[in-house]
């Protein structure tokens, strides 16, 4: 069984998640298109970050930013990939769109890039909901980022 908390991401584990979903992010994605938050973006006081656990270990991580606008922004998806086609991912998409609704935004957004390295995402997403849409926030439209939204 998940539990899904809150993380100031203090722990060790955590770190290291995070540090995974750097790298790789580092790894399948043009470097001007690398927008993963670190660690102290992570914690800046408009995002929430959440990390799942199944038992003592983190299974996988999540964060909401709010946008200030009525759009919150769903980043920094990873499962650790000892607990790949758990459920983890949606499980904390869940609970990030829950949040979400409970702070009253009209919509969630992200963007994520493209290949085989983002297709399993992409798949989650769409499956929940999320469509395809323009550039929000600071970012650009380009060849290589996708824009997706949930009205909720």
């Amino acid at each position: 069984m998940l539990e899904i908390r809150e993380d100031d991401l203090t722990g060790a584990a955590t770190r290291a998640l995070v540090a995974l979903h750097l790298s790789g992010m580092r790894e399948n994605t043009p470097e001007e298109h690398v927008f993963a938050l670190d660690t102290s973006g992570l914690t800046a006081p408009d995002v929430t970050f959440w990390t799942a656990w199944d038992g003592a270990e983190v299974a996988g991580m999540g964060a909401l930013k709010d946008l200030g606008d009525g759009t919150g922004e769903l980043k920094s998806m990873r499962t650790d990939p000892r607990h790949l086609r758990k459920g983890v991912a949606a499980a904390l998409l869940e609970h990030i769109i829950a949040e979400a609704r409970s702070r009253g935004f009209a919509r969630l957004s992200l963007e994520t890039g493209r290949g085989e390295a983002f297709e399993p995402a992409l798949a989650l997403y769409r499956r929940r909901g999320f469509a395809d849409g323009g550039a929000f926030a600071a970012y650009e439209a380009s060849g290589f980022s996708q824009f997706l939204h949930l009205a909720l």
